[in-house]
């Protein structure tokens, strides 16, 4: 079932506030977007920081029409015009979402045009045009086109006995009109920029770091197109880039393999419609005309920006070796139970038979503690089984590697690998293919659902008898992205969490329907209904007059039956406090809706990956952390995993962490109940408020020291 068509159940006390009670997901996700806009213009940030944010914004934005705008797209063109949540139909989504987006299309284009590239002049940091350049440099970038670039362009004319060429998607290309000079016939060709090149070339010669020019490549690529059609004259040239909808529809109860089944559709997906077509603002209207007929967007699907287009890759330069440019590094710290000093290597599961360990990343190292976890697995001969879950991880993973390492030694290992995982389905075939070649036990989860959980589960034979060892984390398995996304993980031996990952372990490998389970919470069903529960026995605790309150951190809220539980305990009086980092569809602040509700945002030089639940629980908190947003897809149709966080010290460590998140002292956004986000990051006085992720960055160090 769609998230779009499933039905909503709505609790009798809020229907006299209607679908209005909830703010649409689609505009929410801008005004995610437009925070990390507002992070980019920021004048006090440091300059490559912002030039980075700005490289986020237009990626996030990609992604949005690939997926977001692509799908609303669809269900209008099939019928599906179904109203949504927020009681707008997909038509009204749509046409909102087109205003906001060429509004922030332009002020980002106005950004990097206006303040960040002459920003980065100022410190010897050059985006040069052609004529900008010496002889001597134009004389370099020749030759280097010559040997480097040339070779690897295609043109493709356009005429009778050549269709339109196909615009593969987020492309950058340039539309190139030419002249035949026996005849005067004028034709039209279109040549893609390599998207494996550099972005920004560096003019030859210039290598210092304080003194860099750069000449975007489809400017050199523009004045060399004589070059790729000898005989013909080059009368103007114009860039344009097209979005397609990028999305996945796998039918997988045809019963074809899942593995063939993706990959064709792989294929396809190259060829989605296009959703979005960006011109540089000089383009010839015959041209424009003649792109917009042939890809057949409309009108409001255009989007008119200063050159250069494609600004994700100003990640290029924005991760330049320029210190004085950069947030000053945090120290790379290991979690003080995991290190017993810089030449002894911890015995992780001898420190998880004394204790459970929380780990909190990028703080804390995931190298030397998820990975070392696994490491130490692979190595151990009195480990006999590892069974793991695998959603996203990176291309020279040692995490892959330690497993294939642990079933070459002859140890039972099972690898989940979601294959499904958006926009990394290709990497994860690969990594599947692999896995198997090895000897490792692959499979791919369960039919119709997503497996997203984050876990790994050990089996060591000590003794006479056998120790489960555990990790459930809330981010992916993955060691680059762990050094910026923010993560919470648990490392444990607690017998009941053993078990548990036993039973859901076997239910995504063979056939267990009907497990239950004692410190976990799994989804579809498990997460949704517990959650639940929890919020009914807070509304509970609170009328019984012990102590009542809320707090949930996620990516997303956007879930009607979770936000009307909310709002049922905000009626009651219960005290709910969200951090989200992205969607939210809940409104704070309404008088007899959410009066109790306050929502945060906090968006930094790390990524807020996390999903926290904490319940005071009258007095007996019940906290837990996890894989699931507050979405129908992770409720409803994947399979996400929360364990119950049960040491005292660890309670305090999460439920200091809202503290920090939710404090008016703390930099971050605050939600209005007109759905508007409003930043506060200073204080009556313009002093800056705290920075809540280098406050957590101090407060690790402080505790357990920094490995050297």
């Amino acid at each position: 079932m769609s998230e779009e068509t499933m039905a909503v159940t709505m609790p009798e006390n809020q229907g006299e506030f209607g679908p209005e009670r909830f703010l649409d997901r689609e505009l929410s996700w801008l005004k995610f977007n437009q925070r990390v806009l507002e992070l980019a213009e920021d004048p006090d940030m440091f300059l490559l920081e912002r030039l980075n944010f700005a490289s986020i914004f237009a990626s996030n934005l990609d992604e949005f029409f690939m997926v977001r705008v692509a799908g609303l797209k669809r269900r209008i063109a099939t019928g599906l015009a179904v109203t949504a949540s927020s009681g707008l139909s997909p038509q009204a989504v749509l046409t909102q979402i087109s205003k906001e987006a060429h509004a922030l299309q332009e002020r980002h284009a106005k950004l990097f045009v206006e303040v960040l590239e002459p920003g980065l002049s100022e410190h010897g940091i050059n985006l040069l045009k052609w004529a900008e350049l010496s002889a001597e440099e134009q004389e370099a970038l020749k030759l280097q086109f010559q040997t480097q670039i040339f070779p690897v362009l295609t043109p493709l004319a356009v005429d009778p006995a050549h269709p339109f060429p196909y615009i593969s998607g987020l492309s950058l290309n340039l539309a190139v009109v030419l002249q035949n000079p026996d005849n005067g016939s004028e034709h039209f060709a279109r040549v893609k920029v390599p998207p494996l090149l550099p972005r920004f070339v560096r003019v030859p010669g210039n290598t210092g770091a304080t003194d860099a020019r750069f000449v975007p490549l489809e400017e050199i690529i523009g004045q060399f197109l004589a070059m790729l059609f000898p005989g013909m004259q080059v009368l103007q040239h114009h860039t344009f880039r097209v979005t397609r909808n990028e999305d996945l529809e796998v039918d997988e109860e045809d019963g074809e393999n899942l593995l063939i089944a993706l990959e064709k559709e792989l294929l396809r997906r190259r060829f989605g419609p296009p959703v979005r077509l960006e011109v540089a603002n000089d383009i010839n209207p015959q041209v424009l005309e003649l792109l917009v007929r042939e890809l057949d967007v409309e009108d409001e699907d255009v989007y008119h920006l200063p050159a250069p287009l494609d600004l994700k890759g100003l990640s290029e330069m924005a991760f330049m070796k320029r210190p004085e440019l950069h947030f000053a590094p945090h120290q790379v710290v290991t979690n003080r139970f995991l290190s017993d000093g810089d030449d002894v290597v911890t015995d992780i599961f001898g420190v998880l038979r004394e204790r459970e360990v929380l780990l909190h990343h990028p703080y804390e190292s995931f190298t030397t503690s998820v990975q070392a976890f696994l490491e130490q697995a692979a190595a151990d001969p009195q480990v006999l089984a590892i069974k793991q879950t695998l959603y996203r991880t990176s291309g020279d993973s040692p995490i892959v590697d330690a497993l294939i390492q642990a079933a070459e030694a002859g140890k039972q290992v099972l690898a989940l690998v979601e294959i499904k995982a958006r926009f990394d389905e290709q990497n994860n075939i690969a990594w599947a293919r692999k896995l198997e070649q090895a000897g490792v036990h692959v499979v791919y989860g369960i039919v119709g659902l997503k497996t997203h959980c984050k876990l790994s589960l050990v089996i060591r034979q000590e003794g006479n008898s056998l120790r489960r060892y555990c990790h459930v984390g809330t981010g992916n398995y993955n060691p680059k992205t762990a050094r910026f996304y923010e993560d919470y993980g648990l490392l444990s031996s607690r017998e009941s969490l053993g078990e548990d990952l036993t039973k859901l372990f076997n239910r995504l490998s063979g056939f267990a329907p009907d497990s239950t389970f004692k410190t976990l919470l799994v989804s579809p069903h498990g997460v949704r209904d517990g959650l639940t529960n929890r919020i009914e026995r807070e509304i509970a605790h609170h009328k019984a007059g012990k102590p009542a309150k809320i707090r949930v951190k996620v990516n997303s809220l956007v879930d009607e039956q979770i936000i009307d539980s909310l709002y049922q305990a905000s009626q009651a009086g219960v005290p709910v406090e969200v951090l989200v980092r992205g969607m939210c569809s809940l409104r704070p602040g309404v008088p007899g809706l959410s009066e109790t509700i306050k929502v945060r945002s906090v968006l930094g030089r790390y990524l807020e990956h996390s999903r926290v639940f904490t319940f005071a629980g009258g007095g007996d908190p019940a906290v837990f952390i996890g894989s699931a947003d507050m979405m129908h897809r992770n409720l409803d149709r994947r399979v996400e995993a929360l364990v119950r966080i049960v040491a005292p010290d660890q309670i305090k460590e999460l439920n200091n962490m809202f503290d920090l998140g939710m404090d008016e002292g703390s930099s971050s956004w605050h939600l209005g109940s007109d759905g508007e986000w409003v930043r506060h990051y200073q204080d009556a006085n313009g002093k800056p408020l705290v920075d809540v992720q280098d406050k957590i960055m101090h407060d690790v160090l402080a505790k357990r020291g920094a490995r050297k």
